[in-house]
């Protein structure tokens, strides 16, 4: 099996997904926002690209989310905080969401065998779907403005150490991969506390969202995969959990 990890989303090219499941990364907080979505019984989430698009795309009873530079977009119902999408208002509802990095890299993955959402909250579960469908993998990091982010590195260095523990085939990584999975196993108990001085989540600090940083740095918080499917909508992957394994009081 091969695994190839990719910085930031432009790097990806069109010959890098054909045939391949990708994983796309935004921990902070494109993908973590989607699992948990979710995990709390949206229907589903539509990726979308641009704030035009969104705003012009006409789904009955739809909740518009999504950010531009951390920040929630005007006129939009909820922003890209977990936090916002864990609760009853949620539930049965179509999100459509547009995120400055990791929307659009799920966009550009769309060509891909299967398309799935990763965060550290979902980590061993991706693992296991990823197993099952015995498929050369991509794993996207969205990365930061076009930047490398940190914390997608981590995620994908904790991704290929799951692979490592429930593959029964060989794993074979590319030079990206074996950096950020040497990275990530040993900085395991030190991960929440080197993402919360990276420069995603210092910015978060900033605008007094340290809490989603928190949130996002939990492992296998969740078993729900979320798999992309027709008209760019996340969905969880078949015989994965949707309900949350926690309740808010």
């Amino acid at each position: 099996m091969r695994v190839d990890v990719v910085g930031n989303v432009n790097e990806v090219r069109r010959m890098d997904i054909a045939g391949r499941c990708v994983v796309v990364i935004d921990v902070l907080r494109t993908t973590s926002t989607i699992v948990t979505a979710l995990a709390y019984d949206a229907v589903d989430i539509i990726a979308v690209e641009t704030v035009p698009q969104a705003k012009q795309l006409n789904v009955k009873d739809a909740i518009r989310g999504g950010e531009r530079f951390d920040k929630k977009i005007t006129g939009f119902e909820v922003g890209n905080s977990p936090y916002e999408y864990m609760t009853p208002n949620i539930a049965g509802k179509t999100i459509i969401l547009t995120t400055t990095d990791g929307t659009r890299a799920l966009i550009k993955a769309s060509k891909a065998r299967h398309v799935f959402a990763g965060s550290f909250l979902n980590v061993k579960a991706v693992a296991a779907v990823l197993c099952e469908l015995r498929r050369d993998i991509l794993l996207l990091c969205a990365g930061d403005q076009d930047e490398f982010a940190l914390e997608d590195g981590l995620c994908a260095g904790s991704i290929i150490e799951e692979l490592y523990r429930q593959s029964p085939f060989p794993i074979m990584l590319n030079d990206l991969g074996l950096a950020l999975h040497q990275a990530a196993t040993h900085a395991e108990d030190k991960l929440p506390d080197l993402i919360r001085v990276s420069a995603g989540g210092r910015r978060l600090e900033r605008l007094g969202r340290m809490h989603d940083v928190t949130y996002c740095t939990q492992l296998n918080l969740l078993d729900c995969v979320p798999e992309m499917g027709e008209g760019n909508r996340m969905q969880p992957f078949r015989g994965t959990r949707k309900e949350p394994l926690f309740k808010l009081l």
